[in-house]
């Protein structure tokens, strides 16, 4: 199963969806938002693009009743989490937050097959040891909107364990 992991849109409409549109022509499946999306209005276009999006909040929540509205309107398409999302796809467990020192922390205790983030606005795929002498993927996609660099997203490959930085002007 192949993934999109897209984080940091602050409400750049256009620049996300071009990024989930770009992963569904790839083969994704899923999208997984590290947040920051702030108006509710941003994720309206992924409704039509008709991928299963898992969205969480970060440090710029936005308005979180506008947010609960959406995922009631978008019949499924559309799921918020809050502060966090525990999840499993393609067989692998994830987990997301927003902030890359809980992300660090998370990915250490082993529970989880991968660990994503945001915030940094600097995309990073790595593997972090964990305490039981383990290995977990820890994935940063960077900023879809390119607030402070490249606009940047990931496709991920949950069967292969890949992971492809792209940049949304040249999809490479």
């Amino acid at each position: 199963m192949k993934i999109c992991i897209v984080s940091d849109s602050h409400d750049r409409a256009s620049m996300l969806a071009n990024a989930v549109q770009a992963a569904k022509d790839a083969g994704a499946e899923a999208v997984i938002h590290c947040g920051d999306v702030i108006g509710a209005q941003t994720l309206v276009p992924l409704i039509e693009i008709g991928l299963p999006v898992h969205v969480i909040h970060g440090n710029n929540l936005g308005d979180a009743m506008a947010l609960w509205k959406l995922c009631k309107r978008s019949e499924g398409l559309i799921n918020y989490y809050g502060a966090d999302v525990n999840i499993e796809l393609g067989g692998q467990k994830l987990f997301a937050t927003h902030y890359p020192h809980y992300a660090k922390g998370i990915a250490c205790l082993g529970e989880f097959d991968i660990v994503c983030c945001g915030h940094s606005h600097q995309a990073v795929v790595e593997k972090q040891k964990t305490i039981n002498s383990g290995e977990c993927w820890l994935i940063n996609p960077g900023s879809v909107a390119g607030l402070g660099g490249a606009a940047t997203w990931i496709l991920a490959d949950l069967a292969s364990q890949t992971f492809e930085i792209r940049h949304l002007l040249d999809n490479k």
